[in-house]
This record gives structure tokens, C-alpha cells and sequence, in this order.
């Protein structure tokens, strides 16, 4: 049984983009059989620093595959690629 994708939000609570990224991900996730992980970027100095003005920011494994908004069929091919 092969484990898992883990995907990364780095969100904010009172960010709408934020909201609206993380409930496009629910059903996808359900969809695609991924997990998502939500990281507040207000609660980490390293990701605010990072991320402060881009969020929400979608990561695997730190590899940025989107911001602001929900690409679907870019994650979709991405999620392919990695099998």
C-alpha cells in the first residue's frame, strides 16, 4: 500500500483567498486521494517570512505548485507526475 500524498497550505485565518484555497482542496483531496496539511504562516517567523504576501501557497515537499488561487489541473498533473 503505497503511502499518502502530503500536500502543504500555508494559510492564514483571516484570509479569504486562504478559505476559499482550503475548501477547493477538500474535494479535491477526496478526489485524488491526498492529505493536506494547513500551517498557519502567522504562527512560524520562518514562513511568514517567506510567505507573508503570497499566501495561500500549496507545497509538496517544498516545491511551490501554486499561490492565491487553486490551480486544479496543475496539481492534477502534478499529482500524475509523482505517481
Amino acid at each position: 500500500m503505497k503511502p499518502t500524498t502530503r500536500l502543504t497550505l500555508i494559510s492564514r485565518r483571516y484570509c479569504h483567498l486562504c478559505q476559499d484555497m482550503e475548501a477547493a482542496l477538500a474535494g479535491l483531496a477526496e478526489e485524488l486521494d491526498f492529505a493536506v496539511e494547513v500551517l498557519d504562516v502567522d504562527a512560524d517567523a520562518a514562513l511568514e517570512k517567506r510567505y507573508d504576501e503570497l499566501v495561500p501557497v500549496l507545497l509538496h515537499d517544498g516545491r511551490e505548485l501554486c499561490h492565491y488561487f487553486l490551480e486544479v489541473s496543475k496539481v492534477r498533473d502534478y499529482l500524475s507526475e509523482i505517481g
